[in-house]
């Protein structure tokens, strides 16, 4: 019979894999006061309703720049070409340079990046439509719209959080005042 040694561990690799994934798991849906500092509201009463956890609508953005971008670099027509790659490369920069917890830096305010999602998500629902290239590149046009849907839907109902307490406008201000839930 074999000896168990002090540093054997009788657990196979695949238990320490499941739960490194469940503490990533945790720290995209993580809504509690380490998740960050709330953004302030944006004129209008935006966000509408903050349902979706920060470290998940960053992985939305993420996504949704990615597939935009592969979508472009596919297609056929020049001009969705140029459009998907520029689309999806600006909302991926624009999401790994935001202070949030799921980011590479903090260089732009929390709220600026909620403004940025909501005009990313209208120019690429209009894209394929101003651009003119919808009948020609269908396939991307629809890649575009969905991804649009996507993250002004997102940004809609996103429970905005910082790292730094860097706000649009006054920086290193911790209370965003009244925020309705």
């Amino acid at each position: 019979m074999a000896e168990l040694r002090p540093l054997d561990n009788p657990r196979p690799r695949w238990v320490h894999l499941v739960g490194a994934a469940g503490r990533v798991l945790r720290h995209v849906v993580d809504r509690s006061a380490a998740a960050g500092i709330i953004s302030r509201p944006l004129p209008g009463g935006l966000p509408l309703r903050r349902w979706v956890p920060q470290g998940a609508h960053s992985l939305v953005d993420l996504l949704a720049g990615l597939a935009v971008a592969l979508a472009g670099r596919r297609a056929e027509e020049p001009r969705a070409r140029g459009v998907g790659l520029a689309l999806g490369l600006g909302l991926a920069g624009t999401t790994l340079l935001t202070d949030s917890r799921v980011s590479l830096s903090g260089l732009i305010p929390i709220e600026l990046h909620e403004l940025a999602d909501h005009g990313w998500g209208l120019a690429a629902m209009a894209a394929p439509f101003v651009g003119g290239y919808a009948r020609r590149a269908p396939g991307a046009a629809a890649v575009h719209v969905l991804a649009g849907a996507a993250v002004l839907l997102g940004a809609l109902l996103t429970d905005y959080r910082c790292r730094s307490g860097m706000h649009l406008g006054k920086e290193r201000m911790t209370d965003p005042g009244p925020i309705s839930a």
